[in-house]
């Protein structure tokens, strides 16, 4: 690896989670304003973040800790490796790797909050995972690759994939744990499970597992973002629209089962995937 390869590398895991945090700062205060609420500072993420950090260790068990630090490894890998334009396979089966992480992590609990929010995380990925791959075989349909580099250079992909975009809006509804989706965890008080898959994550611990999240969103964003690399002002501008759509959706609806997630993804990421790959054959 060169040395601009290694700048470039340090320089993405040390920016993505302060861009992840002032996100979700502008998350938290935009729900609050929704609400009727004045909400927390922007950069209140960060306050907490660096709280937990300083908190007492407890521990449940050591593989929930190996856990979280392997899930927050994988999130840093994933990014690191997105901005070395490398496979995009690749980068999302290191992503994959460090949820299944997360979720063995809260299983391997006796809190039966933890248990259940854990299995209802396995059925979410269950339903956003096959979004992710139909995405990847559209890309390679049109630019025939799974290289980043070569994908970027095709420019314009939105134009070719816009099915596609729908697809990583609504894997960002759910990697966000946004309603409708918000099943294993949820910041509103309707949660029935109290926190979850994060129930019995603490202190420093919490706190990983919260940068780890930061690292998906900007992942997940630099995703859309790159179906403009003509332009990628202009694709990180398309990328943030996403995300205030997401926010707007997570309060005007109500939380679903998760039957009725797993029906909606399978059938909605097939069908958009299917009408958009005919698109393409038809636009040649």
């Amino acid at each position: 690896m060169t040395l601009y390869k290694i700048i470039i590398f340090v320089t993405a895991i040390i920016v993505a989670p302060l861009i992840g945090g002032f996100l979700s700062g502008i998350d938290r205060k935009l729900t609050a304003h929704i609400q009727g609420r004045y909400g927390p500072p922007i950069w209140q993420p960060f306050y907490d973040v660096i709280k937990l950090l300083h908190k007492q260790r407890l521990l449940v068990n050591d593989f929930q800790v190996f856990s979280a630090y392997m899930y927050l490894l994988s999130g840093i890998l994933s990014v690191g490796l997105f901005a070395l334009k490398t496979d995009l396979l690749m980068i999302l089966f290191i992503m994959s790797v460090g949820v299944v992480f997360y979720i063995a992590g809260a299983l391997s609990t006796k809190s039966p909050y933890s248990q259940v929010g854990a299995q209802r995380e396995l059925m979410q990925m269950l339903g956003y995972e096959p979004m992710l791959i139909f995405f990847v075989i559209a890309v390679y349909n049109v630019t025939g690759s799974f290289n980043l580099a070569q994908i970027m250079i095709y420019g314009r992909l939105l134009l070719d994939l816009p099915l596609m975009f729908i697809l990583l809006g609504l894997v960002l509804t759910i990697k966000l744990k946004k309603s409708p989706f918000d099943l294993s965890a949820s910041e509103h008080a309707h949660q029935e499970l109290v926190r979850g898959i994060l129930t019995d994550y603490s202190g420093p611990y919490l706190g990983l597992i919260q940068i780890a999240d930061w690292y998906e969103l900007v992942l997940i964003l630099a995703m859309i973002a790159i179906l403009w690399s003509q332009n990628l002002v202009i694709g990180a501008l398309i990328a943030l629209a996403t995300f205030f759509a997401d926010i707007v959706l997570d309060n005007i609806s109500a939380r679903m089962t998760v039957k009725w997630m797993l029906v909606f993804s399978w059938s909605i990421s097939i069908l958009l995937t299917i009408v958009n790959i005919a698109y393409i054959y038809f636009r040649r």
